[in-house]
């Protein structure tokens, strides 16, 4: 049957409607150009640019260092043995410890983060007298996108997204305009109206759009590639189908989920979930997820362009590690002891003037965040919040700073979360061992657990910053909650006590209705199968946990990039009960 002419009102219909889109159209303001529609992104290195092969020389007349060019006179006091480069470009300190010399790589304080880092090298002698290692500081780098999408009025819509710092959050851009060759960002806090930001320019000729950003001056050019970390696994649609992990010289054992009973389809549901989450501000970024059972590694999967060899910042989760090392030097016979008193091992001599309440305050009142220092670091007010401690600058070791704190409570009344705490924990171990918190982190944790590449974040006077902010590898990062779940041994050798395991991952005290706090160790409790399962796990900004369920004999770790918003909590409050654990039978 042929089909039939629409009828004259149809076409009186579509006329009008027509000519209706037609005013509309010449009344709205024009839509800008599509010249700067599309992706955009911007790679920044900041250095180091001292890497590389390092040389260390024994001859008749000394030790000699060669790195990057520079050949500076070694230090040797028995077996250790220390150099510094010109400018304090960086050092090193090391130990000889037969054919090896175990060390730390002392990189300048990066530009993004005006901190420094310790790094492991491990020197290796190849002849007599000569000993060759790898120094890899890590690399100070900032990466940023912009997605330019037009708008009715002649700008365009935008958020900026920064994978390492989340920098976005503090320069939220909601618009671009451009004005010839000007370029005026747009945006504002939650609360405040848009305002402009910053102004930058646009080079047609090069098609570069710079912007002034985190003190620097960011030169964004079209992302045109196929794969752009941008997106979850470079471009969006890509379709998952699991596979196991490969098996690796680092302590881990590998299988795949069936053998030890996870259920492979929930989980490759779950990870084509975070494949297909939309970039958007302030929207969940998984940067990397794990997950082991039975001791054997069964999921690894990473995101936005990161992978298994490269480090990422671990935040606060680092207090556990402390709470580790701590635990391992009580193992290895140093003298501290949770009721090791605070002040007097501090200073010796008390103060005559001594707030009371600080004479009764112990290891353990910090291990549990209990110390009474008005300290909480999500009080703006609070002298001793980690802020403050950071920004000072008349205490590079930080430990005489956090001491002359006032009190605003009896330790041991009540909990709040103060790295003030954890900072004078590590001060306490470092007093009573002698011992830099480096070395010491090295020899007792890193190397027992087969840690590869990390890097440590060290106060202004070069110890080992205990309230966190170190660099691991993932697959290094998930042995800390393994080792947990094996009573404190990794691969047959104990690094802490059972009872310290025990102490640590309890529920000591709530940090909320839902969290509660042991030593430098958080848990919850989450439904499983028609009933509950508690779960011990370390936690830091951005979305980094390091979880173990000693029921399940289940070990899951996440990184993540939302630093400073609310998606942080989304891998332990949402992804965890809702994908995770149903999948596991």
């Amino acid at each position: 049957m042929a089909p039939q002419p629409p009828s004259v009102g149809v076409i009186a219909r579509v006329i009008l409607a027509a000519a209706a889109a037609a005013s509309v159209a010449a009344a709205a303001p024009p839509i800008a150009a599509p010249k700067l529609t599309g992706l955009w992104s911007a790679k920044m290195r900041y250095g180091p640019d001292i890497r590389g092969s390092l040389l260390l020389t024994r001859t008749s007349s000394g030790w000699r260092a060669d790195i990057a060019g520079f050949s500076v006179q070694v230090v040797a006091h028995g077996r250790t043995l220390s150099f510094a480069l010109p400018d304090r470009r960086a050092s090193f300190r090391g130990t000889i410890d037969g054919a090896i010399i175990h060390g730390q790589w002392i990189q300048e304080p990066s530009f993004t983060g005006g901190v420094a880092y310790a790094s492991p090298v491990a020197l290796r002698r190849d002849q007599s007298g000569r000993w060759t290692g790898d120094v890899q500081p890590r690399q100070d780098t900032a990466t940023y996108f912009l997605p330019l999408t037009p708008d009715q009025g002649g700008g365009y819509r935008t958020f900026l997204s920064n994978p390492e710092r989340n920098q976005g959050r503090f320069d939220p851009i909601h618009r671009i305009e451009l004005d010839g060759n000007s370029v005026r960002a747009i945006g504002g806090r939650t609360g405040q109206a848009d305002h402009l930001l910053a102004t930058g320019s646009w080079s047609p000729d090069d098609e570069m759009l710079m912007l002034p950003l985190h003190g620097s001056s960011v030169d964004f050019r079209r992302d045109e590639r196929i794969a752009s970390p941008f997106y979850a696994r470079g471009r969006e649609g890509e379709r998952y189908r699991y596979s196991p992990p490969p098996a690796l010289d680092d302590g881990w054992a590998v299988g795949s989920l069936e053998s030890v009973g996870i259920s492979r389809s929930a989980i490759e549901a779950f990870v084509q979930k975070l494949i297909d989450m939309k970039p958007e501000a302030g929207g969940s970024q998984i940067h990397s997820v794990l997950i082991a059972r039975h001791g054997k590694l069964v999921l690894e999967e990473y995101f936005h362009g990161y992978s298994r060899d490269q480090t990422h910042d671990i935040r606060s989760a680092g207090k556990s590690f402390t709470s580790i090392l701590i635990g391992a030097a009580m193992l290895n016979g140093v003298p501290i002891r949770e009721d090791t008193p605070v002040y007097r091992t501090m200073l010796g001599q008390l103060p005559a003037q001594i707030d009371p309440r600080k004479r009764g305050m112990t290891l353990r009142h910090l291990l549990t965040m209990n110390s009474g220092f008005f300290c909480d670091d999500n009080n703006d007010e609070a002298p001793g919040n980690e802020d403050n401690i950071d920004q000072q600058t008349g205490d590079p070791t930080l430990y005489e700073f956090i001491l002359g704190l006032p009190m605003d409570r009896t330790p041991g009344s009540r909990i709040v979360y103060c790295s003030g705490d954890a900072l004078l924990a590590g001060g306490m171990l470092r007093k009573l061992s002698g011992e830099p918190l480096t070395d010491m982190f090295d020899r007792l944790v890193a190397r027992p657990l087969q840690m590869g590449l990390y890097h440590l974040n060290l106060t202004p006077a070069g110890e080992l910053y205990t309230a966190g902010g170190g660099y691991f590898r993932p697959r290094d990062f998930m042995k800390l909650p393994q080792m947990m779940l094996n009573g404190g041994t990794w691969n047959g050798h104990r690094i802490v006590s059972a009872d310290w395991v025990r102490k640590s991952g309890a529920p000591l005290y709530d940090l909320s209705p839902q969290q509660q706090f042991g030593y430098f160790w958080n848990s919850s409790v989450y439904p499983w199968k028609g009933r509950k399962v508690r779960a011990v796990f370390a936690a830091g900004n951005g979305g980094q946990i390091a979880m173990e369920i000693p029921e399940l004999d289940l070990v899951i770790a996440f990184n993540g990039g939302n630093y400073s918003e609310p998606a942080l909590f989304i891998p332990q409050r949402v992804l965890v009960p809702e994908d995770i654990l149903p999948a596991v039978n």
